[in-house]
């Protein structure tokens, strides 16, 4: 069982979740919703987890293709429904950014297994009916 503390630190909505390592994130919300934007809004940390999820598969896999990796960046879109609590995601789109000696091939199947297959992340917000799209763009 995972256990995470969660205690209130800055006005009426921030907060500090801590796991059982230590590690800390800050939430809030915006001020113009009662917070004092003192850390990420939760529903845009389902996004990060995301990106944290899906870049730790990839660059797994193509480390143990031998794929040489000196540049990985992500960029995460996402839309939400509107006009309705709770809003869920609905569309994310995913840019893996690249570089170093890889195989473009090794690439898109590296992504593909991540996003299809082995992130948790990915498949909670599939199963929550979000969208999930994702394009691999190699660079010099």
């Amino acid at each position: 069982m995972i256990r995470i503390e969660l205690e209130r630190t800055a006005g009426d909505y921030g907060f500090e979740a801590k796991d059982t390592n230590g590690h800390v994130i800050t939430t809030d919300t915006s001020p113009e919703g009662g917070g004092t934007n003192a850390g990420v809004r939760p529903m845009q940390m389902l996004l990060m987890a995301l990106g944290g999820c899906a870049g730790i598969d990839v660059v797994m896999i193509l480390n143990k293709q031998r794929q040489t990796i000196t540049h990985f960046k992500m960029l995460i879109d996402g839309e939400r429904e509107t006009g309705k609590e709770p809003a869920l995601w609905t569309n994310i789109h995913v840019v893996y950014e690249l570089g170093g000696t890889i195989d473009a091939d090794k690439a898109e199947r590296a992504c593909q297994l991540s996003m299809d297959k082995y992130c948790s992340v990915a498949e909670t917000l599939r199963r929550a009916g979000a969208n999930i799209t994702w394009e691999v763009k190699l660079i010099a």
